[in-house]
């Protein structure tokens, strides 16, 4: 019976609806008269103009205002949002007639009344369809439903999301939309195939809060298209989970997740050589500073996968290696076919001798150094420390590598380092001119290279999570400046090109990863919004959901970025990777530099730190906002 109900044409169906509201208008005309007279009341001649009325003026506004346009099966919050206003409407109109034509039959009160039973009526009508038809307030599992969703695209992985949902019955299920006529007006599992020109009539209709892509084979133009279009339809655009983890129980489709970073960013990723992935890393010994970090855990991710003999693991925060040592163990339990030694090691690279206990214990052919203070402003106002970890740490991590005859050495850099305007930059760049002066000496048996790139979308401190957590929590999303561009990769495209970049080193080489074309931070935020199913606040009119603040400049930042300090980088055997030979000194020059440094830092003497910056550091300029 039910299945015959929801197969009956959509005009029927509408028709249906029409029907029961004119049975809830006279019947609360008739409850609204009773409460009235404070018994029940019988009909008569004089008082018809009230019922007339009633259904006269709701039909037409509910018409109008789409109520019958939403399906009874998924009756939500958005339909009885809906249909408040439109009842809202109609009690204007009713109460000015009523009051128009008040008598002794006829009383004004009716017209407060009416509508206000009439809604309830018509909402407990609505409810009662829908729990009739199947749709439920609380999944399978107890769990209250989430929303109402799309999935876009109707091929084999939108079939298998379908699959899974249903059983979790954590959404209710709107239909599939696809771009492929072959698919368009079938019926697959229960489900119609619609056009995406029906997502915003089908948003209205069915109250959809959420739209799924599950088309993980498309390209990223398509897919930024699809996108693009979906953001001035103020529906949540959510991504679709890894159907291998799905299948294997490692995440539910509860897990279905925000539109990962490379999905804002907009980037078409290159496929890794994998002669260069293995070059430095199978079957070796593989060191990474800073390995619980964002960028030195996700390197511990891909080099794991590649098969190392012995990977390392080094940092200074117990939970942060503890984290990633706990997730690398899990992937080593879930693939037999790797067997690398995963080495949890506990220390800090400004501490010379534990880098020395562990070259010595450890026979290690590549290190990866991203242990590095990062944070503009914190090392802005705490530059001692960055000095001594950034600069410092760098160089010990080095020697002990050169001591040991380690054969490569990775510094992972930022554009930050070019002509900066704050500390950390300042520091980046010192570092690397360590690394460059130890290359160049006549005896140096290790490979020493940097590689140079902006920020990575959804690393601890970036805008993305930040972003996220403002929006989930509803503005404002803040900003330091309308004006402000970044470049940007996603964490996993960093790393591989980093690995990639290192391989092709021969000594001294700064690696400069191509960033694409820097984003508007100011568009980021606003894409996140929309994409989030919301829209950007309007501060005149205040219209709209969240705002965007602009709070200021923080200090050492800088509007814009570069990433190289030299023109016409070299081209490499990858087109994601350039290379410069920037100017540097050589190691005797640099020596006495770092005894310089020592004693500064000895004295935490600012001024003549900055003096020292500014001389090694080309176009260092101090922002001036450093308070001691």
């Amino acid at each position: 019976m039910k299945k015959e109900l929801l197969e009956l044409p959509r005009w029927v169906k509408q028709f249906a609806a029409m029907l029961i509201d004119v049975v809830c208008a006279l019947l609360a005309t008739w409850l609204a008269f009773s409460l009235r007279l404070d018994e029940w009341h019988a009909l008569i001649a004089e008082q018809k103009m009230a019922y007339i009325l009633a259904v006269a003026l709701s039909i037409p506004v509910f018409f109008q205002y789409g109520v019958y346009k939403t399906v009874l099966r998924f009756t939500g919050a958005h339909t009885l949002a809906l249909m408040s206003r439109a009842v809202g409407i109609y009690g204007v109109l009713y109460f000015t007639a009523i009051f128009m034509l008040a008598s002794p039959y006829i009383y004004r009160s009716i017209g407060l009344v009416q509508p206000i039973i009439m809604f309830l009526l018509m909402a407990l009508a609505r409810v009662a369809a829908s729990l009739a038809l199947g749709f439920r307030a609380y999944g399978n599992n107890g769990r209250p439903v989430l929303g109402t969703l799309l999935i876009y695209g109707a091929g084999h992985s939108g079939m298998q999301i379908a699959s899974a949902l249903r059983q979790s019955g954590q959404y209710f299920l709107a239909g599939y939309i696809d771009d492929s006529t072959q698919y368009q007006g079938s019926n697959i599992n229960g489900l119609m195939v619609y056009p995406p020109k029906e997502i915003a009539r089908l948003i209205d209709t069915h109250g959809v809060t959420d739209i799924l892509l599950a088309m993980p084979s498309i390209d990223r133009a398509r897919r930024n298209a699809i996108l693009s279009d979906l953001r001035e339809l103020q529906v949540h655009v959510r991504s679709l989970p890894d159907l291998v983890d799905l299948a294997q129980g490692h995440v539910t489709v509860l897990d279905i997740k925000e539109l990962d970073p490379d999905d804002l960013l907009g980037r078409e990723p290159v496929a890794p050589n994998r002669q260069l992935i293995e070059k430095n890393i199978l079957g070796k010994t593989v060191l990474i500073s800073g390995a619980g970090g964002s960028i030195g855990s996700e390197l511990c991710r891909q080099i794991l996968q590649v098969g190392p003999k012995q990977l390392l693991l080094l940092d200074h925060s117990e939970y942060g290696l503890y984290a990633i040592e706990s997730e690398l163990r899990a992937q080593l339990n879930a693939n037999p076919q790797l067997k690398t030694e995963l080495i949890p090691l506990l220390g800090n690279v400004r501490d010379a001798e534990r880098l020395e206990t562990i070259f010595t214990k450890w026979n290690i052919d590549t290190v990866y150094h991203a242990a590095a203070y990062k944070h503009v402003p914190l090392v802005e106002h705490n530059p001692s420390e960055g000095l001594q970890n950034n600069v410092l740490g760098t160089l010990n991590l080095a020697q002990a590598a050169k001591k040991h005859h380690t054969a490569n050495f990775v510094l992972i850099s930022t554009d930050k380092a070019v002509r900066p305007t704050n500390v950390m930059g300042a520091t980046k760049r010192f570092a690397e001119l360590v690394l460059q002066a130890l290359a160049n000496q006549d005896n140096s048996a290790t490979c020493f290279s940097m590689v140079r790139f902006g920020n990575v979308l959804g690393s601890s401190g970036s805008v993305v999570p930040l972003f996220r957590e403002q929006i989930k929590a509803g503005g404002p999303v803040t900003l330091t400046h309308a004006e402000v561009t970044r470049y940007f990769m996603t964490i996993p495209e960093a790393a591989q090109l980093v690995i990639q970049a290192g391989a092709m080193a021969k000594g001294g080489e700064v690696f400069v990863l191509d960033m694409g074309q820097p984003v508007k931070i100011y568009d980021l935020a606003k894409r996140m919004i929309e994409l989030s199913g919301l829209s950007v606040k309007n501060p005149e009119t205040g219209s709209g959901d969240i705002e965007i603040v602009v709070t200021g400049l923080r200090p050492g930042e800088k509007l814009y970025e570069e990433l190289l300090i030299g023109e016409n980088p070299t081209s490499t055997p990858h087109p994601r990777i350039m290379m410069a030979r920037e100017d540097f000194l050589p190691w005797e020059a640099l020596r006495a530099e770092l005894d310089l440094l020592q004693t500064g830092l000895s004295k935490d003497d600012f001024q003549v730190l900055v003096g020292q910056l500014q001389r090694l550091v080309n176009g260092y300029q101090p922002s001036g906002n450093y308070k001691p």
